[in-house]
């Protein structure tokens, strides 16, 4: 979107330092600019209902109301506003800070150094994507789906999986896809995992969810095989499915009725979810692997697992969490904590790939640290079967 449709809000107590960044605005092409020199007063303005402001630039040390506090009320409120921290404080601070925000829920787009250069600003700009715009609904479907509504949703054959690809680093070239649920629902449009997800797994039915996305992403591996694209397909497992002593079986079955080499699927366990303290959960990722499936441990580092919890599990890969990717480029901590990630897998003698890849600096940083493969918005979105065979043609034109 260009900057010149943007709202921008920038909250700075120095008026130096704010006209500086509201002249850098000026020159990018920006014509909508509010300034704001604290907290209080930039936090009326954000909940004015007669403003729109897109991106709001935060100064983090203030008098009165910080940044800190400021984003606190942001995180409360129902107005998609996204931020950029713009500060001269420690780098480990700003990182703490960094993660708070995200905690809070606000969409962060990163963080400029002070003095601000219009290098810099205009990189994270780019960031920038407009939230989506709800449907009006012509149905009495709710905001939040009921699980009546989602159940329906699920008998009428309505959630599809979405992939994003994964691309190996050292050649550039399409390694596999990424299997994610969408609800594509006929009037509200394409409603994301977490309006449904939760409910699906408080009422234990999450195996009707995990099959459908299963027998679709066997046939999508089958489709892409057929088209000359050899890639693998993962494929995202609660852990409620796997506690099923027959599932190993039934998944095999699942795979051979679409003619898919197991060796072409890989089944990716959440590190928060793996219940590795269950032996039926453990025979069933054991039969797995003995068939010939691939096993990956996802959004690795967020959990509060012990590295004897996730070694119990015979995996193949080790999927790096985007909070370690995106930011450690510029970030020496974040940095450190995704070197030694990598350098545990390289050990163990694993794949690895790296989730949340955003820019090129975070492409170069992965490649340097010899991490397998990347995936993320800098490669691709999350797509529908339909637009992947031609992404794949695209892409593959320049490796």
């Amino acid at each position: 979107m260009p900057l010149a449709d943007l709202t921008c809000l920038v909250v700075e107590d120095n008026e130096f330092q704010r006209r500086w960044l509201v002249a850098m605005l000026a020159n990018l092409g920006a014509t909508g600019v509010i300034e704001a020199a604290d907290g209080l007063t930039a936090l009326a303005l954000l909940e004015d209902p007669q403003r729109h402001i897109d991106i709001c630039f935060i100064d983090l040390n203030m008098p009165g109301m910080d940044g800190m506090e400021l984003i606190r009320h942001m995180g409360k409120s129902a107005n998609p506003v996204s931020i950029i921290l713009a500060s001269a404080l420690d780098p480990s601070l700003i990182f703490s800070v960094e993660s708070m925000s995200q905690a809070y829920g606000v969409n962060l787009l990163g963080t400029i150094t002070k003095p601000a250069t219009p290098e810099g600003l205009e990189a994270l700009l780019r960031r920038y994507t407009a939230p989506p715009v709800r449907l009006q609904a012509t149905t009495d479907l709710p905001a939040t789906p009921t699980l009546e509504d989602i159940l329906q949703g699920l008998q009428d054959d309505q959630f599809v999986p979405y992939f994003q690809p994964k691309v190996e680093l050292a050649s550039g070239k399409v390694k596999g896809v990424e299997a994610f649920a969408r609800w594509e629902h006929p009037q509200l449009g394409v409603i994301a995992p977490h309006a449904f997800i939760p409910q699906l797994e408080a009422s234990s039915r999450i195996d009707l969810l995990s099959w459908s996305i299963i027998r679709k992403s066997a046939a999508a591996c089958r489709a892409l095989h057929d088209a000359g694209h050899p890639i693998g397909v993962s494929i995202n497992l609660a852990s409620q499915p796997l506690d099923a002593l027959e599932f190993a079986d039934h998944f095999a079955s699942c795979m051979a009725a679409h003619d898919v080499d197991p060796a072409s699927i890989t089944i990716e366990i959440s590190e928060s979810a793996s219940r590795t303290e269950l032996p039926g959960f453990l025979e069933n990722l054991a039969r797995l692997r003995m068939k010939g499936f691939v096993l990956a441990v996802d959004d690795y580092g967020t959990a509060n697992t012990s590295l004897q919890h996730q070694l119990r599990i015979p995996f193949s890969e080790l999927k790096i969490d985007r909070s370690f990717v995106v930011g450690a480029a510029r970030n020496e901590t974040l940095g450190l904590a995704l070197a030694s990630s990598l350098e545990l897998a390289q050990k163990l003698k694993r794949e690895s790939t790296a989730v949340g890849v955003e820019t090129r600096q975070d492409w170069d940083l992965l490649h340097k640290l010899g991490c397998t493969n990347a995936q993320g918005y800098y490669i691709a979105k999350p797509m529908a079967f339909k637009a992947l065979p031609g992404w794949i043609a695209e892409w593959s034109q320049f490796f």
